[in-house]
C-alpha cells in the first residue's frame, strides 16, 4: 500500500509498534486525531498518524501520563508551544518520578523488614501474612 493511499490500522500498528486496540483507544480519548474514512468505513491513516503514535509511545516509555501527553500534544497541535512550557511540564514530570522513587524505596524497606522476620519454616504462622492482615491507617506502611 502506498503512503498516498493511506494506511490501514494494521499497517499503522506495525509501523508504530502500537497495538490496534490501543490506537482505537487513543482515538476515543482524543489523543489521536480521528482519521479519514474510506467509503467502506475503514479508517485511512497518514504518515502524521505514525509520527504521532511514535511520540505517544516514546512519551509513555518515559513515564508521561496520557494527560501529560495530551497537554504536550495540545501545545504542539496549536503550534504555540515554547521551550519554556515544555520544560515546565518536564520538570513537573521529573518531580513526580522522584516522588515515585521515594515511595518505591519506602515500599522496599517495608517489604524487606517483613521478609527479614520470616523464618521460611513449615509452620502455619507467617509474619508476612500476619503483617498483611494488620490494620493500619491509610499510608501507615510508609
Amino acid at each position: 500500500m502506498k503512503m498516498s493511499d493511506g494506511l490501514s490500522i494494521g499497517v499503522l500498528s506495525e509501523r508504530s509498534g502500537v497495538n490496534i486496540e490501543t490506537i482505537r483507544y487513543y482515538e476515543k480519548i482524543g489523543v489521536m486525531p480521528a482519521p479519514a474514512r474510506r467509503a467502506s468505513g475503514y479508517r485511512i491513516y497518514e504518515a502524521e498518524h505514525v509520527r504521532r503514535l511514535h511520540f505517544i509511545r516514546r512519551g509513555r516509555e518515559l513515564g508521561f501520563s496520557l494527560d501529560e501527553l495530551r497537554g504536550l500534544l495540545h501545545l504542539v497541535d496549536g503550534h504555540s508551544y515554547t521551550c519554556g512550557e515544555v520544560h515546565a511540564l518536564t520538570v513537573g514530570h521529573i518531580r513526580d518520578i522522584r516522588q515515585k522513587i521515594a515511595d518505591l524505596r519506602r515500599l522496599e524497606r517495608v517489604m524487606s523488614d517483613m521478609a527479614a522476620q520470616c523464618t521460611a519454616d513449615q509452620v502455619p504462622e507467617c509474619p508476612i501474612i500476619d503483617a498483611l492482615f494488620e490494620m493500619r491507617p491509610a499510608g501507615g506502611a510508609r
